[in-house]
């Protein structure tokens, strides 16, 4: 349902960023986000729990669409991708501080002498609280309207198109397949590399809670190769034709991926380094897909085709974790892996093709600041 309804709302996010502009909306999104945690714990029953679910995927629809399309918007096209890297450390960050702080809240309200429901029900009041302070902060800190002046917005009918329209630029819709990665991958870390540390901690013997951590440790491992692969990826991608770096981006992400299909027990000293691989692999296809739509989306209808990107993000979403669970269960954990790293090389031969007809600007325009809203 979360996956389903984001599909639905990403395009229309898109078309009103383009005609009425980002902080509102924005703002609104967080805003959203922070009553479904309000109404988390109120659920009584599944439908309940759905109903509050739908409920989030429009605020975080909104807030994703709005954060996409302004770190499109701001840069200078020099600096674009350090700008992408500081984004994606800070998101990164962000997660370490849920999972190794935020989720601690329960046992440290319980500790205080609340019962177990009051604790969860406080921790839920505290990330709504984060929600609401950061929609203050968006609300206020963020420039007022479009990038373009009331006059040369394009119509809603001009918009509703755009996403498939723009397209036919090459490098767009090189991004757009690159998005259908750059998202599924970043799922399919978060779900199965736990899952899989787990399991096999738990077949050595393990019990299960020490079995999760070793999970979560795993996920550690990945996240923070990724974080620090990131501002490297950033520099390097402000130096070269982003075509380029779509290339060596998805060459890493496919390396990196199909690398897990040489693990037998991911809690073994010697898999350790094929596990950074892995997570610089998924920052690359988050930086070389963010830096390159950047660059290409166009200014008037930035807002829609950064939802077309984030539709096939969903998509690639949807099929990674049908897909990549029943080949967890049919062949072995490191197929869904593998299976992403396979599809990642597709695009990087993709990639080729469009850098050999149709490259854009240079590393060494880039450098130089062509392009970009300034």
């Amino acid at each position: 349902w979360n996956e389903v309804t984001l599909l639905l709302v990403f395009p229309l996010f898109g078309i009103l960023s383009d005609r009425l502009g980002r902080r509102q909306l924005y703002a609104l999104g967080l805003g959203v986000m922070g009553l479904a945690y309000v109404l988390y714990p109120m659920a009584t029953d599944i439908a309940d729990l759905t109903l509050y679910r739908v409920i989030y995927a429009v605020g975080i629809g909104a807030a994703t669409a709005m954060l996409g399309t302004i770190v499109a918007d701001y840069p200078q096209e020099k600096s674009r991708g350090k700008l992408v890297a500081t984004v994606g450390t800070l998101n990164g960050l962000g997660i370490l501080v849920v999972v190794l702080g935020l989720s601690h809240l329960p046992e440290l309200f319980v500790a205080m002498g609340t019962d177990e429901f009051a604790a969860g029900r406080y921790t839920h009041m505290v990330i709504a609280a984060l929600c609401l302070v950061t929609a203050v902060i968006v609300a206020t800190g963020l420039k007022k309207g479009t990038p373009v002046s009331r006059e040369n917005r394009p119509s809603l009918w001009e918009l509703a198109w755009a996403g498939f329209g723009e397209g036919r630029n090459p490098r767009v819709a090189l991004s757009y397949a690159a998005g259908f990665i750059a998202r599924s991958d970043l799922v399919l870390v978060g779900t199965f590399t736990v899952l899989w540390g787990t399991t096999a901690a738990v077949t050595q013997g393990f019990d299960e809670v020490v079995a999760v951590k070793k999970g979560a440790m795993l996920l550690g491992m990945v996240q923070g190769a990724a974080l620090i692969w990131m501002g490297v990826m950033g520099w390097m991608l402000d130096r070269m034709n982003r075509v380029t770096g779509m290339v060596v981006a998805m060459g890493l992400t496919g390396i990196g991926f199909l690398s897990m299909w040489l693990v037998d027990d991911p809690l073994a000293p010697e898999a350790r380094i094929l596990f950074m691989m892995l997570g610089i692999g998924q920052a690359s296809a988050f930086m070389g897909a963010t830096t390159l739509l950047g660059q290409e989306a166009p200014l008037a209808k930035r807002g829609v085709v950064v939802g077309m990107f984030n539709i096939m993000g969903a998509c690639g979403i949807f099929f990674s974790t049908w897909v990549g669970g029943r080949l967890f269960d049919a062949v072995k954990p490191a197929a869904p892996f593998a299976l992403i790293g396979a599809l990642s090389l597709l695009v990087m031969i993709f990639a080729i093709v469009v850098r050999i007809k149709s490259p854009g600007p240079k590393g060494s325009e880039i450098k130089s600041g062509v392009g970009g809203m300034h």
